[in-house]
């Protein structure tokens, strides 16, 4: 596996919360052999014992049973330790959601999308009647979570310092899911300790939130820009399926690119479905970008 990602081009790779434990072996060889090195991983990695596909959501912060709360700072602890051992510079954390019982607001939203393709959400007014009864159904369920995910991130901010490890923060694609986007600022300005965590900026996730009219990409980067640690890389395709080669899709990466900079981690997020040139073509693409903005890149 590792094998294969060094011969597209790539000198450094990360670490998905799809790594099963049986994998992590051969890593551990191809990084002594000095195959390519590790930019980051992805909580929860490796997947814990007995989890064999991708589960960055198995636990949450946000949740209110102590036992899951528990899990997660162990898992989490496990991943800052894996993430330590392979050298990586920061350990990407989805922050929780805000659970509903009986009905979940956003549904009605995303109903409302599928059975109106093709209109401008953000100029039709039902869309923002219900949009805005969504956001404020969730803001009032939400501040019980909200204090626990804070709460969590305290209880494992000692030990990725200790690690050496920052934790990346990222915004997500759901409606319900936490941090809510206008909240990273308060967060990560809250943050005691300075540079153990920041904002990791998903441009898939912002794209989708901004074409249902929640968010404008281009603000949520600024309002970020000075706590960015890295980003995931993909596009969304015209029908609004993430994970796609670079340039395919409605994203501006020429805007994204415009927030770079040399410290920040630029990670490919790509579908497993696609193919190898895919693969090629989205990397040149960065890489054309980043000689844009910064230059001749180094040959190694």
């Amino acid at each position: 596996m590792v094998k294969e990602m060094a011969a597209l081009g790539f000198s450094h790779i990360e670490l998905s919360h799809g790594v099963r434990i049986t994998l992590v072996p051969g890593i551990l060889k191809a990084l002594e052999e000095g195959i390519v090195k590790i930019s980051s991983t992805h909580n929860f990695c490796p997947l814990p014992t007995g989890v064999t596909q991708a589960a960055p959501n198995l636990f949450e912060p946000s949740a209110a049973d102590p036992r899951e709360h528990d899990q997660w700072v162990r898992q989490t602890k496990r991943s800052l330790d894996f993430a330590a051992q392979v050298k990586a510079r920061v350990l990407v954390l989805h922050l929780g959601s805000v659970r509903f019982f009986w009905s979940n607001p956003a549904n009605k939203l995303h109903a409302y999308v599928d059975g109106h393709p093709g209109i401008s959400l953000g100029d039709d007014k039902k869309y923002c009647a219900l949009r805005d009864k969504a956001l404020v159904k969730i803001l009032r369920r939400m501040p019980a979570y909200w204090e626990r995910v804070k709460g969590s991130l305290e209880e494992i901010r000692a030990y990725a310092v200790e690690k050496g490890v920052a934790l990346g923060l990222e915004n997500r694609e759901k409606l319900e899911e936490l941090p809510i986007d206008a909240d990273f600022p308060e967060l990560l300005n809250g943050l005691g300790v300075p540079n153990t965590a920041g904002y990791w900026h998903d441009t898939g996730h912002a794209n989708l939130k901004e074409g249902m009219a929640i968010i404008n990409h281009r603000e949520q980067l600024t309002a970020n820009a000075d706590k960015l640690l890295g980003f995931h890389l993909h596009d969304v395709s015209h029908d609004g399926q993430d994970h796609q080669p670079i340039g395919s899709g409605r994203i501006d990466f020429k805007m994204v690119s415009s927030f770079w900079k040399p410290h920040h981690l630029l990670v490919l997020e790509l579908s497993p479905r696609l193919n190898v040139a895919d693969v090629r073509t989205s990397k040149q693409r960065i890489d054309s970008l980043l000689t844009e903005r910064f230059g001749p890149l180094p040959t190694k």
